[in-house]
């Protein structure tokens, strides 16, 4: 009887502190207002070039959050959204603002050249830095983070069409967010927050 008793006690404990944990769990889980793509395997590191010449890797921005959206300097509306949120991001971020880094990849190399990119990022601020690669590294730098863009003739020119997340990697340069283009600056700014002031795990 008192084995008996003791087992049916100890099971009891023992499903309280499972119960315990989970709702400790439950409180301490981190929730984003963009989507949560920790533990993603795509989109790990690119190699591509910027406007002085210097081939860069994601590893170059460790110990800072890193926004990464591809565009081109020609489009005429989402693009230039994009960028003047991110420096809108940057301020909202005070002090934290100087361990947030925005990267824009072009997908229109054939036009975006070291001089366009270098002024069109200046342009939202001087930190931001372009990036670029010839056509198939290009390409496969998209498909590697899952980007979608095309040319689309118009007349004697043409333009691009393209996916607007903005991807985010935390200070250990890992992928953990897609940030939607409807987003608002302070989404941005909340989410990027908890991620640089989160514990490495």
């Amino acid at each position: 009887m008192n084995a008996m008793f003791s087992r049916r006690s100890l099971l009891a404990a023992t499903a309280a502190s499972a119960l315990s944990l989970t709702a400790c769990d439950r409180k301490t889980r981190v929730t984003y207002k963009g989507i949560d793509l920790t533990g993603a395997t795509y989109a790990t590191d690119f190699q591509l070039t910027d406007p002085q010449g210097k081939e860069r890797r994601l590893a170059d921005f460790r110990g800072k959050a890193v926004l990464v959206f591809f565009g081109f300097t020609q489009c005429p509306d989402v693009c230039p959204t994009a960028l003047a949120r991110a420096a809108e991001v940057k301020r909202l971020l005070g002090a934290d603002g100087e361990r947030f880094q925005t990267l824009f990849i072009t997908i229109d190399p054939e036009r975006d050249t070291p001089e366009v990119l270098q002024a069109y990022t200046a342009a939202f601020d001087e930190s931001f830095i372009g990036l670029y690669g010839d056509l198939p590294r290009t390409q496969q730098t998209a498909n590697d983070f899952k980007v979608f863009y095309k040319k689309v003739p118009t007349g004697a020119s043409y333009t691009m069409d393209h996916s607007s997340l903005s991807y985010v990697y935390d200070p250990q340069g890992r992928l953990r967010l897609a940030l939607r283009h409807e987003q608002s600056p302070e989404d941005y700014a909340q989410d990027l927050r908890k991620l640089l002031h989160s514990t490495p795990t």
